[in-house]
């Protein structure tokens, strides 16, 4: 009785391991078709990562042509007046800001490794030189401010998000477009009604670059020449102003600088009368 037991239980176990062998089998079975998906998916992966690679490429280089023709376009009045009147410069311009922070976010630590020449900067200097030349015209300041504020905004957050000495010539074309912004009054009023406005100026006042020293003084010089913006920024500069730091630029070797420099050290004397 007792061997009939263990007889019963040796068919038992041997059914059981057979049963174990067939889900083993399957499991093998299964486990090698997942690794085939998994190797053909890793191969459309990449594949889709190329042809994606390809087409930011593509688009870059596409993007950089087409800015820098119309860059030059747009130092047409009529031009700039018939790109104002479309139904899709609002998008063109709320593109444009989203490109530009896009760029400074993919700027390495050292700026040696970039190449200057490379689609990604020509378009973006393209998309800044375009919008140089629309704030340039009044009816384009006047769109600018009115319904392209984002831009603006965007604008005076990269100045102050990138370092003294890098990017010098995008800086300087963000710089002439507030500039050229600052002289309607509604725009002077904008920008400079931003909290970090002065603070910026300042900022760039630092900059080893001759260029945005001069594009930073000459917006500094628009809010000290409107009385009514001065008015309210008048404390502020007091406390805050870099007297030192203009009265090094206006000794230097740059004669555009150092004569600017010098204008503004007397316009600033406005500041000692109202306090």
């Amino acid at each position: 009785t007792a061997m009939e037991k263990k007889e019963e239980e040796i068919e038992q176990l041997k059914m059981d391991c057979e049963h174990f062998r067939a889900r083993l089998e399957t499991a093998q079975a299964d486990c090698v078709r997942e690794k085939k998906e998994k190797l053909d998916l890793r191969q459309q992966l990449n594949e889709a990562k190329q042809q994606l690679l390809q087409q930011a490429e593509y688009c870059t280089e596409m993007g950089a042509a087409v800015c820098t023709l119309l860059w030059g376009v747009s130092s047409n009045e009529e031009a700039v007046k018939t790109l104002l009147g479309g139904s899709k410069a609002v998008k063109f311009f709320t593109i444009t800001a989203q490109t530009m922070e896009s760029f400074v976010k993919s700027l390495s630590e050292d700026m040696k490794q970039q190449d200057l020449d490379s689609d990604e900067n020509q378009f973006v200097l393209a998309l800044a030189g375009i919008v140089t030349n629309v704030a340039a015209l009044a009816c384009g300041r006047e769109f600018l401010v009115s319904s392209c504020r984002e831009l603006l905004d965007t604008m005076m957050h990269l100045l102050g998000a990138m370092k003294p000495g890098l990017c010098t010539k995008f800086k300087v074309l963000m710089l002439m477009s507030l500039y050229n912004v600052s002289i309607n009054l509604k725009g002077l009023k904008y920008i400079s009604e931003n909290p970090g406005f002065i603070p910026l100026l300042w900022w760039l006042l630092n900059d080893p670059d001759t260029e945005v020293c001069l594009h930073a003084l000459r917006l500094l010089q628009s809010v000290i020449l409107e009385p009514e913006v001065l008015a309210r920024s008048a404390p502020e500069m007091r406390d805050t102003l870099p007297f030192q730091r203009i009265i090094a630029l206006s000794k230097s070797r740059n004669a555009d600088l150092q004569a600017l420099a010098k204008e503004l050290l007397e316009d600033l004397k406005i500041l000692e009368y109202e306090a």
